[in-house]
């Protein structure tokens, strides 16, 4: 963290590495995934520290409050010191990830996988004839 007194948003997002690239970051702005103080924000919004950040990654909304500034780029470890989360959001990642632990796995309810050349031929005579009784190409 240095003397920067105001940064871009889409290179603080990057910095702070909520996005992996500033053209992701800058492509989320442009969605309305991200407000700043309440409003919808431009790319070269200028942060500024104590500014409220809210933003969605996927399916998590997260509200942030920016602590500090960088120049570029570092490590995860010192990205973590830009920013707080807040107690409210936390707290709902929490409860949003306990549902999914507890949702039932969308593959447990399939009892069949693809059906075999037998099951297909079963099918086939179920419904009346053979698949090239239904196509006729000959005339008659």
């Amino acid at each position: 963290m240095s003397e920067l007194q105001t940064m871009r948003l889409d290179k603080w997002l990057w910095c702070a590495r909520f996005y992996k690239t500033r053209s992701l970051a800058v492509e989320e702005i442009g969605k309305g995934r991200v407000t700043v103080n309440g409003q919808n924000a431009k790319a070269s919004r200028d942060l500024r520290p104590g500014d409220t950040l809210v933003l969605r990654q996927g399916p998590i909304v997260r509200t942030v409050v920016v602590r500090g500034l960088m120049p570029g780029r570092g490590p995860a470890t010192v990205a973590q010191g830009l920013y707080e989360e807040t107690p409210d959001s936390l707290a709902e990642r929490e409860r949003l990830a306990e549902q999914r632990r507890l949702a039932p796995e969308p593959a447990d309810t399939l009892t069949d996988g693809r059906p075999t050349k037998r099951d297909r031929r079963d099918i086939d005579r179920a419904r009346g004839g053979e698949w090239n009784n239904r196509w006729s190409a000959s005339i008659d």
